[in-house]
């Protein structure tokens, strides 16, 4: 193609040369026609002809002029083209050779291609040869099998039958049993449900006789009620002409009432109590009966040695029911304020006399109590303390000056361990959530903001106060933190923390924190956007494959981190 242009160039540029020759020739006989017509004039002496054939005789030379710089131009470019020919034709005659190089090498190329592709052919042919035989053997074994299988069915389906006829033998029999035992059972459920009759006749006759004595019992309550309200509006009117303060009378009076309730009901609890130990004492007598009864005389006789007396029976039966109520917290919880609180030691006390005042007769050895001082102490149920004692005024005295103490203590950095009974506080004294103040995936301007909780893990009142942060982390961290005073153990308070970053860079630090047992800190990490690719295989595993088989496995390539990336 470019040589074509080249040609077509290259007779363009000729003939438009051939054409810029010819009007030079003719410009050339125009001017020497114009100079005799001047030479003529000049003899005639016509000045207007003269000076008009000047001018034509300028415009012709002006035109020559053009017209012979316009062929050197032509002739300039024609010479180039029929260079750029001549240069066109030696390389084109190089690229013939080595095109008649590249087509032999690819017939060479084809040549190796239809070898390979026969050796191809040959190995798939010789691999399916191999597969025919491979799968002749596999049916052969198949075959083999199957025999087998049929031998191994027909054994168990003979097995079977046998067994079968065995377990309709032994079906037929259980059956039998089954029936036997239903007709039973059915006999049983006939009179449990006849005595279940019985037991809902008696008790609808029961419900109807309890439903009158209820409206009885509310109609008492009721004028109870009224006669109690009566009661109060004249104690009211009572203290009111006497002077005193209503409320607390009234709330002494119901506090009494509220008591007395109280007293009631665990004598109630204390009969029925003493009536479950009666019972088991009697069933372990009945027990012990019938154990002598089925013994040969022999063993009776070493068993009754071993044998405790009912007296003493009853004696432990009693002091394990009191020490299964100190177990449960119903008595201790009066016995255990003895140094502390008295009166409510004599409340128990008292309680605890009147029930055992009750049903002596019957009950003697059952009220030998486990402390046998602590029971004789009287005091006035319904004596209330009306002012607190100078001990206790001390005491609270005390107290206020210790916790001022503590509370200087701390302001001035002097710091104690805290104690309790047989331990020590070693660990911090205040636990973090979250453990570590972490900012992850941060952009460069934006504001982050987390919220932290303490908690007070010691063992007593303890104080916090914030100290600071670390040095590198001053220009972009903030704490708003208002110190909340005493906390009590497990109590929690907490703090803010605002993050802005400026820079695109790790921080790591911590926010450090007084408290009364030591100092603490919470660490404070601010990692940037990251890249991290991970694979869901670590190995690809294609198993046992044929010859000729092709399988695929997808790959999973995930990036975990907050930064995009590219790979390869």
């Amino acid at each position: 193609k470019n040589l074509q242009n080249i040609n077509d160039v290259f007779v363009s540029c000729s003939d438009t040369l051939s054409a810029c020759r010819l009007r030079s020739k003719m410009l050339a006989k125009q001017l020497d026609h114009v100079d005799m017509e001047i030479e003529r004039e000049e003899e005639a002496g016509n000045v207007a002809a003269v000076s008009r054939l000047q001018a034509v005789s300028s415009r012709l030379c002006t035109e020559l002029e053009k017209e012979k710089e316009l062929e050197l131009s032509l002739a300039l470019t024609l010479k180039q083209n029929l260079v750029e020919l001549w240069q066109i034709e030696t390389e084109q005659d190089k690229y013939d050779i080595l095109r008649e190089q590249l087509q032999k090498d690819e017939e060479e190329l084809q040549m190796q291609y239809q070898e390979e592709r026969e050796v191809r052919i040959w190995k798939e042919k010789i691999t399916a040869l191999k597969a025919e035989g491979t799968r002749r053997t596999r049916e052969k074994r198949q075959k083999e099998a199957q025999r087998e299988r049929e031998e191994r069915n027909k054994k168990l389906l003979e097995d079977a039958k046998r067994n079968h006829e065995k377990a309709v033998c032994f079906l037929k029999q259980s059956m039998a049993r089954i029936h036997e035992k239903n007709a039973k059972e059915e006999a049983k459920a006939q009179e449990h449900m006849e005595r279940r009759i019985q037991a809902v006749l008696s008790l609808k006759t029961s419900i109807t006789s309890n439903r009158e004595r209820l409206q009885t019992l509310q109609i008492l309550n009721k004028a109870k009620a009224l006669e109690a309200k009566k009661e109060e509006m004249k104690m009211r009117e009572a203290i009111l002409a006497e002077g005193g303060n209503v409320v607390r009378e009234m709330f002494l009076h119901k506090r009494q009432q509220e008591q007395e309730k109280r007293n009631e009901a665990f004598r109630e609890q204390q009969k029925s109590r003493k009536m479950e130990i009666v019972s088991r004492i009697l069933q372990e007598r009945a027990d012990t009966q019938k154990q002598r009864k089925s013994q040969s005389p022999t063993k009776a006789i070493k068993a009754r040695g071993k044998l405790e007396d009912p007296l003493l029976q009853s004696r432990k039966a009693w002091q394990s029911e009191e020490t299964c109520k100190h177990a449960d917290g119903e008595i201790p919880q009066v016995i255990k304020g003895l140094g502390t609180n008295s009166l409510s030691i004599n409340r128990a006390q008292d309680v605890l006399q009147e029930s055992g005042d009750e049903d002596t007769e019957r009950d003697k050895t059952l009220l030998i109590p486990e402390f046998p001082g602590l029971w004789n102490l009287k005091y006035d149920l319904h004596k209330v303390p009306k002012a607190e004692s100078v001990a206790q005024l001390a005491l609270r005295a005390v107290r206020s000056q210790v916790a001022k103490k503590k509370k200087e203590k701390l302001q001035t950095g002097i710091l104690h361990k805290q104690t309790v009974p047989a331990q020590e506080q070693k660990s911090c004294a205040f636990h973090s959530k979250p453990s570590c103040i972490h900012f992850k995936d941060f952009d460069v301007g934006q504001i982050y903001k987390k919220k932290i909780i303490l908690t007070n893990a010691s063992y007593s009142v303890n104080y916090c106060r914030l100290v600071g942060i670390s040095e590198c982390l001053k220009d972009f961290i903030t704490v708003h933190f208002d110190p909340p005073g005493k906390m009590s153990s497990g109590m929690s308070c907490e703090f803010l923390v605002t993050f802005k970053p400026m820079i695109n860079k790790g921080l790591e630090g911590a926010v450090m924190f007084m408290a009364q047992t030591g100092s603490f800190s919470v660490p404070l990490k601010c990692t940037v956007k990251t890249c991290m690719l991970a694979l869901d295989k670590e190995l690809i595993d294609f198993g046992s494959l044929v010859v000729g088989e092709t399988i695929s496995q997808p790959i999973s390539l995930t990036n975990r981190g907050a930064l995009g990336a590219r790979f390869r």
